[in-house]
């Protein structure tokens, strides 16, 4: 959504891809995700693609962060054990403080702060 939200053109999937080399049909699910959930505009044809569809400075990364990976809970086992052994976590619950510190970084910041401008394209002479 960054590299949408600073281009002053529609982006495809496979462009989006080959810039940040991802994978094409992983970025065309999450792109039609977040078109789905009206973060993002999607028109079809060849001059077709994505386009932003809210003002950067109202969308949240924590949002769109758990729209496409789910729901962060801090509260979580990072060995998912339901029943652990010990009588505290050898971890020193170290995940849930991380978990909550990346909630809290990025709950404060919005898509308008990261976003990525397109590399000016060189002359070659």
């Amino acid at each position: 959504m960054a590299m949408i939200a600073g281009s002053n053109e529609q982006l495809n999937a496979n462009q989006i891809a080959e810039r940040l080399g991802f994978s094409r049909n992983h970025l065309a699910k999450v792109l039609q995700l977040l078109a789905k959930h009206n973060y993002l505009e999607s028109s079809r044809g060849p001059k077709g693609g994505f386009k932003l569809k809210a003002n950067p400075k109202d969308i949240n990364i924590l949002e769109i962060y758990e729209l496409v990976e789910g729901r962060l809970d801090e509260n979580k086992c990072i060995h998912n054990l339901k029943n652990c052994p010990f009588n505290e976590c050898v971890f020193g619950n170290f995940g849930p403080k991380l978990t909550q510190q990346f909630k809290d970084y990025f709950g404060n910041r919005k898509l308008s702060d990261i976003i990525i401008k397109p590399k000016r394209k060189t002359k070659v002479k």
